[in-house]
């Protein structure tokens, strides 16, 4: 990703992340904001791939699920890290 496409990206994840906790306080329990979330990050990737007509085949979901995968353990591996700097600056 270029330098401007990792700011569009940063923002509009904290956009999301806005919005999940805007709901959230409107008393939508966090369960359910984030698997609404999920079902809309899967729509939307569908679309990114196929626009409106069609659906991903299972080549297709496989790849969009490895992605999210590779995400959500780049994500952890952070917050893990985060945790231990914390931890050790006590």
């Amino acid at each position: 990703m270029s330098d401007d496409q990792t700011k569009q990206h940063d923002d509009c994840m904290q956009r999301f992340i806005d919005l999940a906790n805007t709901m959230k306080d409107e008393g939508v329990p966090v369960n359910v904001v984030s698997w609404s979330l999920m079902t809309a990050s899967a729509i939307y990737a569908t679309y990114s791939v196929t626009g409106n007509s069609g659906g991903l085949n299972p080549s297709g979901v496989d790849k969009v699920v490895d992605a999210y995968k590779q995400n959500l353990t780049n994500i952890q591996a952070l917050k893990k890290a985060e945790d231990d700097r914390k931890r050790a600056e006590s």
